[in-house]
């Protein structure tokens, strides 16, 4: 059975603006000092799985020739282009019709474009374990995240019973939202808790069978753009279609609902790259634990991220903060605001200031 992998492009990153924009977002940023984009980094780390061939790019319409430029080894056909934003469940629902239309039954890795992995061997690893798991009747499996603090800003997966090492795969028992700090601690203290890493891998069949279930329309409509991909009716058809879906989250219409769900422990140094505090996180800092990045000056500075443009940024004093400065916008910010630059966002659509998302 032939392994393809999909990787959805589709985001925004809106908590990278001022880099990250509407027609520039994060997943085709370079945030490390290899010079690859985040997407790039992706599709490379796969490939031991997948070959070029075999992966699938899903994405908005209007980042086609972005992926093109950036990913010349993926095959033009297999990107396959959004003409709305409709969430996680109907892009996968997509991507498996197209995939069963092109290679019947396969299996298909789910994997988010914007995330760093820091060791790629444990990584494939652990994606082996998922497929073995996933080939098993009709598995739906996730890479679940063993945590490491009690973090807030990830959904957490409860398994049915405490892991134990022996074990490479877990039957889950249910999918948690964002918790509070307390309950948090509690979820890491009792051993039956992953972070939710947003990877998955099944059957395209079983994926298929659980839509069919749960989202039956999304089911019918992805059937019918599979069944025009390849032909001239195919563009008429997903826009058609795919502007019919509901916009729903795959964990919210699928996994939450279906039977027969596993999770596979990875510990492979991931990263979500959520926010500008990555980026001390992912890169090399100095010995005041400063990430700088382009012509800075730094005094007196300590545990601050700056990320320069084209003039001179000079820092003097401060700790903890955030500076972004690009051609049309500087962004200053306090460590613990950086969730808040999306109100940055909502304000200059609110004053019609467009241009600056």
């Amino acid at each position: 059975m032939k392994t393809t992998a999909v990787i959805m492009a589709g985001g925004r990153g809106e908590r990278f603006w001022p880099k990250s924009r509407n027609s520039f977002p994060k997943q085709f940023l370079s945030l490390t000092a290899d010079g690859m984009t985040m997407i790039q980094k992706t599709v490379n780390r796969i490939k031991p799985l997948s070959a070029p061939e075999d992966i699938f790019i899903v994405t908005n319409a209007a980042y086609k020739e972005l992926v093109m430029e950036q990913l010349p080894e993926i095959p033009e056909e297999n990107i396959l282009t959004e003409p709305c934003a409709r969430n996680t469940a109907p892009c996968i629902a997509y991507a498996a019709a197209v995939i069963e239309k092109k290679y019947g039954e396969s299996m298909m890795l789910v994997l988010p474009s914007d995330h760093l992995i820091g060791y790629e061997d444990i990584y494939i690893r652990t994606l082996k374990r998922a497929v073995k798991k996933a080939q098993e009747q009709k598995n739906l499996v996730t890479v679940g995240i063993t945590p490491t603090y009690p973090e807030t800003g990830y959904g957490y997966i409860k398994i049915v019973v405490p892991g134990t090492e022996e074990a490479y795969a877990f039957e889950v028992d249910s999918f948690k939202e964002k918790p509070d700090l307390q309950t948090a601690k509690k979820y890491v203290s009792s051993k039956r808790y992953f972070w939710n890493s947003g990877m998955f891998v099944w059957k395209t069949s079983s994926i298929l069978a659980n839509l069919k279930e749960f989202m039956p329309e999304v089911y019918e409509g992805a059937l019918r753009i599979g069944a025009a991909f390849g032909t001239e009716d195919f563009t008429e058809t997903l826009v058609k279609e795919y502007e019919a879906f509901p916009s729903e989250s795959i964990d919210f219409g699928i996994m939450e609902k279906a039977s027969s769900i596993f999770t596979v422990p990875g510990n492979f140094g991931w990263d979500d790259v959520g926010s500008w505090l990555a980026m001390e996180r992912i890169n090399e800092t100095d010995d005041n634990k400063n990430y700088i990045d382009g012509d800075v000056i730094a005094v007196d500075t300590r545990k601050t991220t700056v990320c320069g443009g084209k003039r001179l940024v000079a820092a003097v004093g401060l700790k903890d903060i955030i500076i972004v400065d690009t051609e049309d916008v500087l962004l200053v910010c306090s460590k613990d605001s950086t969730q808040d630059v999306k109100k940055v966002i909502a304000q200059l659509k609110e004053n019609g200031r467009t241009e600056l998302v």
